[in-house]
């Protein structure tokens, strides 16, 4: 059980796969404008997150490794998630419209997102069991949600500063990215 709780922590603060591995950038920047934006899009990638690491494991350990085709990991595992997306699209469009339409095209990028791909392929280089890797990839996704949630927040109030205008829109939200991802560190000694 600690073991688990390592792994949670581990993944949530301290390796924070936006923040320390500066895997899925393009959504943090993205969809941090508005927390209730940032709130579906990390439910998104929590469900396609588990999903998919857990379709990709069974993958690996039944089909690829037995039959010798490992080298063909990236592939089929981009083939996998590009499927899981779809469905997760079709689900939204008929569960929740409006969170549909607010995620709008950032929907479709959880195909192309690294965070997806790059936690399928850790869990197998870390050689987790299943359900390590369950919960490395419910732990990732909850950190990349803390992380996109916060700094939306932030980006929420920075609407009401006075910046110069210099500084406006994309230049003080690579700042805050960069303070967000220093504080961030201070979580390194913890695991």
């Amino acid at each position: 059980m600690v073991h688990y709780v390592l792994i949670f922590i581990a993944a949530v603060f301290v390796n924070n796969i936006v923040l320390a591995q500066f895997l899925g950038i393009c959504p943090f920047l993205g969809v941090s404008k508005k927390i209730d934006t940032a709130l579906g899009m990390t439910a998104a990638v929590a469900f396609v997150m588990v999903l998919s690491t857990l379709c990709t494991f069974l993958l690996q350990k039944y089909v690829l490794d037995p039959l010798g085709l490992a080298f063909l990991q990236t592939l089929a595992y981009i083939l996998v998630i590009a499927a899981l997306v779809q469905m997760v699209e079709i689900i939204l469009k008929k569960v929740s419209p409006a969170l549909y339409s607010a995620l709008g095209i950032f929907l479709p990028l959880i195909t192309t997102n690294c965070t997806i791909l790059g936690v399928a392929i850790m869990v197998i280089q870390k050689d987790f069991t299943m359900l390590e890797s369950l919960v490395f990839a419910f732990s990732t996704a909850v950190g990349f949600g803390l992380a996109l949630t916060i700094f939306a927040g932030i980006r929420e109030q920075l609407r009401f500063s006075e910046l110069p205008k210099s500084m406006e829109g994309t230049p003080i939200a690579l700042i805050t990215a960069g303070i967000l991802a220093m504080a961030f560190m201070g979580f390194s000694g913890v695991v």
